[in-house]
């Protein structure tokens, strides 16, 4: 095995090549590699993210950060159709990334609805031909992310020319690496294929419906850190399968923000204010060796409870992430059993 193939592989990979393998230098290799992988990611994440930031202002580091999640996902996931279609789309993707959030959050509640049910509704038919490689819950993120921090004038303009400036480091990559495949596959094949009686289209009406609903129903109640009720129902209703865990999922959602909020307020607490930066670094560098849903979940909140604690303290921080979580899973939880009741059942039984 090359140790360049280790720095591109998914943590729970190179895990379990490590419990199988007998070799000490092989399971050192191994674990080196992760490590590295690990580093590298996050310090091409504060290169990557701040130099954007820097050149279209830090209002517009949330499109920074959804660039750099879908750059680390183009690399290894196509859209299961040929390369001239897949790049067209992929713009359109952008597009509705730069634009719709921003449309929905000064838009009436209803029509916000309709903006976002139609929006996510159609990145994830764009991009999610095969649910199991992970790009809805990726496209999600960046959605969810993009719709809590919108911005206007001046700040929109620049927030346009980083969409463009993502679009063409993206598709430049999304071409090298997939350029070869699906050529005899359109676009126009994938939208013959739509059934209400497919399970994957369920899916993501299913999906992009409580997106939707959760995203509108933050914005008309005015929810502080709304969009962390997003990230949390988003993730529940992500499970693509036909008989999802979604009990499961509710359980660790909650434990791991729980979890990850305490181990955020002792770490903030003991180690002195001028280090509290590294916080954030410090969470994604253990997302790099997390496979565990509640693991990742928990590690995740330091990095989003430090960039809130420098708008409301520590302690609101924290009581807006578990507040915004409970809400978001507990939603979730509610709409997708009324979903299946009201829907899916009268598709199964024709």
């Amino acid at each position: 095995m090359k140790f360049y193939d280790i720095l591109q592989w998914d943590p729970q990979v190179t895990k379990n090549l490590i419990r199988k393998s007998d070799d000490p230098k092989e399971r050192f290799k191994l674990r080196f590699g992760m490590f590295l992988r690990s580093v590298l990611i996050v310090l091409f994440a504060i290169v990557f993210i701040a130099s954007l930031s820097a050149m279209f202002g830090n209002e517009n580091s949330p499109m920074a950060v959804a660039i750099f999640c879908i750059l680390l996902g183009v690399r290894f996931v196509d859209f299961g159709y040929c390369i001239k279609d897949a790049l067209f789309n992929l713009t359109v993707v952008f597009l509705l990334l730069f634009i719709s959030p921003v449309l929905a959050y000064k838009a009436f509640p209803l029509i916000g609805l309709v903006i976002h049910f139609a929006s996510f509704f159609a990145i994830l038919y764009l991009t999610c031909d095969r649910p199991e490689m992970g790009n809805g819950g990726l496209f999600s993120f960046a959605y969810i992310y993009l719709s809590g921090n919108p911005v206007y004038g001046e700040a929109l303009v620049r927030r346009f020319l980083l969409t463009l400036v993502g679009l063409a480091i993206c598709g430049t990559i999304f071409f090298v690496k997939h350029k070869h495949k699906f050529k005899e596959v359109r676009f126009t094949h994938k939208v013959k294929e739509f059934s209400l009686y497919n399970h994957k289209y369920h899916w993501m009406i299913r999906m992009a419906l409580g997106v939707a609903l959760i995203l509108t129903l933050g914005t008309f109640f005015k929810m502080e850190r709304f969009m962390w009720a997003g990230f949390a129902c988003g993730s529940l209703l992500s499970d693509h399968t036909e008989n999802p865990k979604i009990k499961e999922r509710f359980g660790h959602r909650l434990v791991g923000v729980l979890v990850g909020s305490a181990i955020f307020y002792v770490v903030y607490t003991i180690i002195p204010e001028e280090f509290n930066f590294i916080i954030g670094p410090m969470g994604g560098f253990c997302l790099g060796f997390c496979t565990d849903y509640r693991y990742k979940t928990a590690v995740n909140c330091l990095g989003a409870l430090m960039l809130a604690a420098g708008t409301y303290g520590a302690h609101t921080a924290i009581l807006l992430r578990i507040g915004n979580t409970i809400i978001g899973i507990i939603f979730a939880m509610i709409y997708y059993h009324a979903y299946n009741y009201l829907f899916l059942k009268k598709y199964k039984k024709q």
